[in-house]
């Protein structure tokens, strides 16, 4: 597919002298909630705004960069839907063949369709663990919440293959019978990124940067599989955790992500997100009935929150609709939204010191709400209100 982008795709930058004052605030006071510091970018009918707030290091003064780098975290699981909608798009991949017709190795239930995996309606148990309905959790891999966050933090260079994250899976009791549930899952990426190698003979990067990276010019936007860089800029992460008695808190920019792999591993920059959230929603990256499968939704369970083929598509608070996915990873969260006509976007970066309780979860769910008020609701919306 040839993809042509406009003038006003590239517009990324702010405009001279346009000053969103409602915006800075926003985010100033996001970062007295007790953030390290946030980046926003918004494109409307306004222009584009891009600004930050906080400090980009502790201890330091500078601010964040405005388009630094950061981890993606599952925004990771859209780039990933896209490709695999390219290929089905080429004939290359049918999203009602069972999975394992391609990838015969892992021995799946010839029940689990590719669209499945896109939909996380395969019931396949979640490598990074499970939490059920009473409570009970079965561990994965180490992450970093809850009692094994010393062991990941211990760990965090440790490089682990997809295909080992797909066999510690498939060794743990499947969630539901394919098909009749919804789970979050990052197994079901992890077993798109061995799908798309499949049957293309190439890795993830390599088709990723040929199809979507390279013809968007997203330049900043990295497949890293098990590398613990991250280019210049970017605002650092931190992890709060307790050895010995003794609390520690530690700078965990650098730590390889082959932990999470496809589930959400991705680095890219919110002008990136934006270029590329632009670009799919706009029809520059799937045919049109592919697009629109993409972004129909399917019912969760979870209130306000339906899920299609790598996109979640929400109501807003003022009764609008977004389609987003967001993603969170340890010590940082990036959002990424769009309008369905394709006329406003907000990209933004969290970043904070993350800790095993995750006692920021609910700042942050507060502090994405907020945001995400001010821009999509404006004065509909009370921003001082954030939903919980």
């Amino acid at each position: 597919m040839t993809i042509n982008l406009s003038d006003q795709d590239k517009n990324t930058l702010p405009i001279a002298g346009q000053d969103r004052p409602e915006l800075r605030k926003a985010i100033e006071e996001i970062v007295e909630s007790g953030f390290v510091g946030v980046s926003l970018r918004v494109n409307d009918e306004r222009g584009a705004w891009a600004g930050s707030a906080g400090v980009a290091e502790l201890g330091g003064t500078a601010k964040p960069p405005v388009n630094g780098h950061a981890r993606i975290g599952s925004n990771t699981k859209t780039f990933t839907a896209t490709l695999v909608l390219q290929l089905v798009a080429e004939g290359k991949i049918e999203l009602d063949t069972p999975a394992a017709d391609y990838l015969p190795e892992f021995g799946l239930d010839r029940r689990i369709m590719v669209r499945m995996l896109l939909q996380h309606t395969s019931g396949l148990f979640n490598f990074t663990g499970e939490v059920y309905d009473d409570g009970s959790i079965v561990h994965g891999i180490p992450v970093p919440y809850g009692t094994t966050g010393k062991e990941w933090v211990d760990n965090r260079f440790h490089t682990y293959r997809p295909e080992e994250l797909v066999r510690l899976a498939l060794s743990k009791p499947a969630r539901f019978e394919p098909g009749t549930g919804w789970s979050y899952s990052n197994t079901n990426y992890v077993l798109a990124r061995l799908l798309i190698e499949k049957v293309t003979g190439r890795s993830l990067a390599e088709e990723m940067q040929q199809r979507i990276l390279g013809p968007l010019g997203l330049s900043g936007t990295v497949v890293p599989d098990a590398s613990p860089e991250i280019p210049e800029p970017h605002t650092h992460i931190y992890y709060r955790y307790e050895d010995a008695g003794r609390h520690k808190t530690i700078d965990i920019t650098r730590h390889n992500p082959s932990w999470v792999s496809t589930g959400g591993d991705m680095i890219s920059t919110s002008q990136d997100l934006h270029t590329f959230i632009t670009a799919l929603i706009g029809g520059k990256l799937l045919p049109t009935p592919l697009l629109a499968e993409m972004c129909t939704p399917r019912a969760t369970g979870i209130p306000n929150f339906e899920y299609g083929l790598g996109v979640i598509v929400q109501k807003t608070d003022c009764r609008g609709t977004v389609i987003t996915h967001n993603g969170g990873t340890v010590g940082s969260t990036t959002l990424m939204y769009i309008t369905p006509d394709g006329s406003k976007t907000m990209t933004a970066v969290l970043n904070w010191v993350a800790d095993a309780d995750m006692s920021i979860a609910t700042t942050v769910q507060n502090a994405q709400q907020r945001l995400v008020n001010e821009v999509f609701c404006g004065e509909q919306a009370d921003p001082a209100q954030p939903a919980g």
